[in-house]
C-alpha cells in the first residue's frame, strides 16, 4: 500500500481543453522567498467583468495543475472547477467566486506535511517521511509545511487581495485540497483562523506515513487539532471521504476527527459536516464528481 500510494503521489504533478481559458489568469512563475516558484491560475466568475463594482469571495485550492484544466490534470481528469463554479452562480446557488488555483512541485509533500504536528513524530518516522519525500522527487532536507502557508498567506493572498476584487475577510476566504492537500488546508484553517474562515478536506489522508500499522503519526496530527482548534462560531470545515483504495484506509481515522470537531464545539450537518462516498477512491474524477458539494457548502446563498 505504501508504494501504492508513493506511485499516486508521483503522478499528481502531471499536467483540460481549457475550460472557460478566457477566464483564467495564470502567473507561470509566481516567486516566494519561502518556497520555489511555481504557477499560480485565477479563474474569475463571469460576472466579476459583468459588474465593475463587486467583489467576490475567494477559495485557494491546492494541487493547481488538476483544478481548472484537463490538459495538466492527472489522469487528463481535473476537477473542473470553473465549469461547477460557474453552472452553481448561474442557478444562484453559490456566490459567484474566485478560485485560486495553486500548482504544486516536486516539494509537494514536504510543503503539505502539517508542520507543528511533526513535533509528536519519533525520529525513525520523521526519518520515514524524508524518505517518501525523496521518493516523490523532492531534494529537500527541511520540512516545508510553516513556509508554505507563509507563502500562502504572507504572498500570494496579499497579491490576490492587491489585483483582483476580493472580500478579503476570513469569512470570505475558504481552502481546499484533496488527499494530503486536504491535510494542509485543515492546517491553514487551524494556523490562520483570521484569514481562513472555512476550509474543505477531501478524502484526507489522515494516515500520514501510509503504514496501516502504525497509528502514532494520526495520532500526532489529532494532537495538534486538539490543541490548536479554531473557534467554531466562526469557522467552517467540509471533510469527506470514499471507501476503496486509499480512501479505505483512511475513513476510521475521518470518523475519529469527526468526533473530535463534535467535542469541541462544531455542530454536525451545520458548521462541520464529514460525507463518506461509497465506492469512491483517491482521484481526481472522484472529486470531480462531488465538487458541488464543496462549493454549496462553502458559498451557498
Amino acid at each position: 500500500m505504501k508504494r501504492a500510494f508513493i506511485m499516486a503521489l508521483l503522478c499528481f504533478a502531471v499536467f483540460a481543453p481549457a475550460v472557460q481559458a478566457q477566464m483564467v489568469q495564470t502567473v507561470d512563475h509566481f516567486p516566494s522567498q519561502y518556497v520555489d516558484a511555481r504557477r499560480v491560475d485565477i479563474w474569475l466568475p463571469k460576472e466579476y467583468e459583468a459588474d465593475k463594482n463587486q467583489r467576490f469571495p475567494v477559495l485557494y485550492m491546492q494541487d493547481g495543475q488538476n483544478v481548472l484544466n484537463d490538459d495538466t490534470a492527472r489522469d487528463y481528469i481535473s476537477w473542473n472547477a470553473g465549469n461547477t463554479a460557474m453552472d452553481l452562480a448561474a442557478q444562484k446557488k453559490i456566490k459567484p467566486v474566485i478560485i485560486v488555483a495553486v500548482w504544486s512541485t516536486e516539494d509537494r509533500y514536504l510543503e503539505y506535511l502539517p508542520e507543528k504536528a511533526l513535533e509528536y513524530l519519533t525520529d525513525n518516522e520523521l526519518k520515514e517521511a524524508m524518505e517518501v519525500a525523496k521518493a516523490t522527487g523532492s531534494s529537500k532536507q527541511k520540512f516545508m509545511g510553516n513556509d508554505y502557508l507563509k507563502f500562502l498567506v504572507g504572498e500570494l493572498k496579499v497579491y490576490v487581495d492587491k489585483t483582483y476584487r476580493t472580500l478579503s475577510d476570513a469569512q470570505n476566504t475558504a481552502i481546499s485540497g484533496s488527499s494530503m492537500g486536504g491535510l494542509i488546508s485543515m492546517y491553514a484553517a487551524f494556523e490562520y483562523p483570521e484569514v481562513f474562515g472555512s476550509a474543505a478536506c477531501l478524502s484526507t489522508h489522515w494516515p500520514v506515513l501510509f503504514d496501516e500499522n502504525n497509528t502514532n503519526p494520526f495520532d500526532a496530527v489529532s494532537k495538534y487539532m486538539e490543541l490548536h482548534m479554531p473557534p467554531a462560531q466562526n469557522h467552517r470545515f467540509y471533510f469527506d471521504q470514499g471507501t476503496k483504495g486509499l480512501d479505505a484506509i483512511s475513513l476510521p481515522y475521518q470518523k475519529q476527527i469527526d468526533e473530535l470537531m463534535t467535542g469541541s464545539g462544531y455542530h454536525k450537518d451545520v458548521n462541520c459536516v464529514s460525507k463518506v462516498f461509497e465506492g469512491a477512491e483517491d482521484t481526481e474524477k472522484a472529486w470531480r464528481q462531488r465538487f458541488d458539494e464543496v462549493l454549496l457548502f462553502l458559498f451557498e446563498k
